[in-house]
């Protein structure tokens, strides 16, 4: 990036005129009237044209280079639940030297009122900026005097330093687009790798010559001047069980490869992991610190105490790092310091925690490595050629013996090996100081596991009187200790559950293996709840399904191109025995069930029984993957419809 400024300030550009933009204002009765239907009968909002166009710029003020981007968006508002469409959010990004910034704002709202378009156009005052990080602004406006009906219209143009990743464009957004065109000027020297991301396809793509769009050093430079058209885009639905929207949504991506001296000789900005390799061993907040053994050496001792095994010390050493050095919510590849002062101060950020616990098995004689990933909400990682921005986290592992363990230590309620969920994302590269790099698949070690056991009986007042116990492992014990931990007892959270459960009262209570984070967590309470008034103790109705029940299928949509990503596997069983309180007999009772995903993908079991004044219940609910392509999605779907069907039968009994 540095290079590029150095190189940036020697250039002279000068850029034939854009001639496909559209004309701001000119509101038809075509647009007025558009028939929603054509592209999305279901749609609140659509956008009926969208233009950009992305160019290199000599910046007067700074006279460096500059990325200019220009946006125009005409939109139709059909209903009410379209006005937040109007809420325009601009990211902006910033660091302490640079900053893109935006101008020639403007926006209107265009009513049709006696027979004409009446124009509002949007206060100055409306406008407002957020700082959203250290890195990013926000840039905030609403479209003003909506009604259903409108149509809206807003143009800005974007400033920007960064020429490394030109400008992304989204094809694809939260509503339709009849209409979405990207216009670039990129001149002759630069060299930029193109990705089309997303499922949907271009409706047209043209290249043709710019003459003469660049001067360097009075050598005059042709620009490459690419349209990118797409037309009808449906809009992208987000559903649960997913990573960041932008692996899935279509648009197109720029990364700078080289630039092209005029002498002849090449600037090359995309590396090889080689070079890669070299330059984080010797990265002063990476390599460097994974190197401070020194640091350790006298503590490890103590720390190791006790430990038979290189397991042991390792899992000893990672329990008194997450202990050390408090986690202060920030992510990062890099330390932000060094590791003496996270270890000085006890807190630092995702890499000062564990690169400190690379540092400490290091001491330790065990063999750590790094893994720089890029979390689930960060989108997945280019592995066509290295791209450092897409990564965004740091990681510890450890080989033992034929073994291998992942781990972050910023989580103190995970156990030895489990990654966080927002870990769990396609694969990571890992950094070792004396070996190439290489890749690693980034997958739960464990399932999430959850048994409930009821045993009760039922009185003839129609309460249920007995004790459940459920039993957590994995990310469920993990979510269950974080709730649980943010109150100030366990007797406090349990009052606060009990106030939640309206049906359910909590008279007593035990939760073991709280702060024993290896162990299986389990919580026992004594409860009763009423299944019905008892006014007809000769024949009811009650339902077993209250243990967790399945009421609304996660998945909704009638297509899903994009995978369903759960990030581990889960097993979830249910077991009740119930007692009567007298002879009854089961009249009606939910089907008995085994249904399976296709290729061993998860089941689900239902038996039920009344046996010896004893009802029996016994649920399994299994997802064998983490991962479901977008073809298993209707076998999902339609698994979980079947659930629900049968959970919404209920037992009846007669005396």
């Amino acid at each position: 990036m540095k290079n590029i400024s150095i190189l940036i300030f020697l250039f002279f550009l000068s850029l034939s005129t854009y001639a496909q933009n559209f004309t701001y204002g000119a509101i038809t009765h075509d647009d007025y009237q558009f028939d929603k239907k054509t592209l999305d009968s279901n749609a609140n909002a659509i956008v009926l044209k969208e233009f950009g166009t992305a160019s290199i710029q000599l910046d007067d003020n700074t006279h460096s280079l500059v990325l200019v981007f220009e946006h125009h968006v005409k939109m139709k508002i059909y209903n009410k639940e379209g006005f937040k469409e109007a809420n325009i959010v601009i990211p902006m990004y910033r660091d302490d030297s640079r900053e893109e910034t935006i101008s020639d704002l403007k926006a209107s709202t265009f009513n049709f009122i006696d027979n004409n378009f009446v124009e509002t156009v949007m206060d100055r005052k409306a406008v407002f900026t957020e700082n959203r990080s250290k890195y990013t602004r926000l840039t905030k406006f609403t479209l003003p005097n909506l009604k259903e009906g409108s149509v809206i219209e807003y143009s800005y143009t974007l400033k920007s330093p960064n020429l490394f990743n030109f400008k992304t464009w989204e094809f694809q957004g939260d509503i339709p687009k009849v209409h979405s065109e990207y216009l670039v000027y990129i001149p002759g020297i630069y060299n930029y790798n193109v990705s089309l991301r997303g499922f949907q396809k271009l409706t047209d793509q043209k290249v043709e010559l710019s003459k003469e769009c660049l001067r360097l050093s009075g050598a005059a430079i042709d620009c490459s001047k690419i349209t990118y058209l797409m037309k009808n885009v449906p809009a992208f639905i987000e559903e649960d069980n997913m990573t960041a929207p932008s692996n899935f949504k279509s648009a197109i991506y720029f990364e700078l490869s080289d630039v092209q001296n005029l002498n002849g000789g090449k600037t090359s900005y995309t590396k090889t992991w080689k070079d890669i390799d070299n330059d984080l061993s010797s990265e002063k907040t990476l390599g460097s610190q994974m190197k401070r053994k020194d640091l350790f050496k006298d503590l490890i001792p103590g720390i190791t105490k006790g430990a038979t095994n290189e397991l042991e010390k390792a899992q000893a050493i990672f329990n008194y790092i997450k202990k050390q050095i408090k986690w202060d919510n920030y992510y990062g590849k890099y330390s932000t310091d060094n590791i003496k002062k996270a270890l000085e101060t006890r807190s630092g950020n995702v890499a000062d925690i564990n690169l400190s616990l690379i540092a400490a098995l290091s001491a330790a004689d065990l063999d750590a490595e790094a893994v720089i990933l890029s979390t689930r909400d960060n989108g997945t990682v280019n592995k066509l050629y290295p791209v450092m921005s897409d990564f965004n986290y740091l990681v510890a592992k450890v080989n033992i013996g034929d073994k291998s363990y992942l781990l972050d230590a910023t989580e103190p309620l995970l156990p030895f090996g489990l990654l966080p969920l927002r870990c769990i994302n396609d694969q990571g590269r890992v950094i070792n100081l004396k070996k190439p790099s290489y890749w690693i698949d980034l997958k739960a070690s464990q399932k999430s596991v959850t048994n409930y056991i009821l045993s009760g009986k039922l009185t003839t007042d129609g309460k249920i009187v007995g004790t459940l116990t459920t039993h957590s492992m994995g990310y469920s014990a993990f979510n269950k200790r974080r709730d649980i931990l943010r109150y100030t007892s366990p007797d406090e959270y349990v009052e606060k559950l009990d106030e939640r459960l309206t049906r359910i009262k909590i008279t007593d209570h035990q939760i073991s293996n709280l702060d024993s984070v290896e162990n299986m967590l389990t919580e026992k309470y004594e409860v009763e709840f009423t299944i019905n008034d008892g006014t007809n103790q000769n024949q009811f109705y009650f339902s077993p399904f209250f243990i967790n029940p399945i009421s609304k299928n996660p998945f909704n949509l009638n297509e899903r191109t994009y995978p369903v990503d759960l990030g581990s596997g889960s097993d979830e069983r249910i077991t009740m025995n119930i007692t009567l309180p007298a002879k009854y007999q089961l009249l009606e009772k939910p089907k008995d069930m085994a249904i399976g995903l296709p290729n061993n993908g998860g089941r689900y079991l239902l038996s039920s029984k009344l046996e010896e004044d004893t009802i029996s219940v016994n649920q399994i609910l299994q997802f064998n993957n983490a991962i479901y392509q977008p073809e298993e999605y209707l076998f999902l779907k339609e698994f979980y419809s079947r659930i629900i069907q049968n959970q919404k039968t209920e037992f009846l009994l007669k005396k």
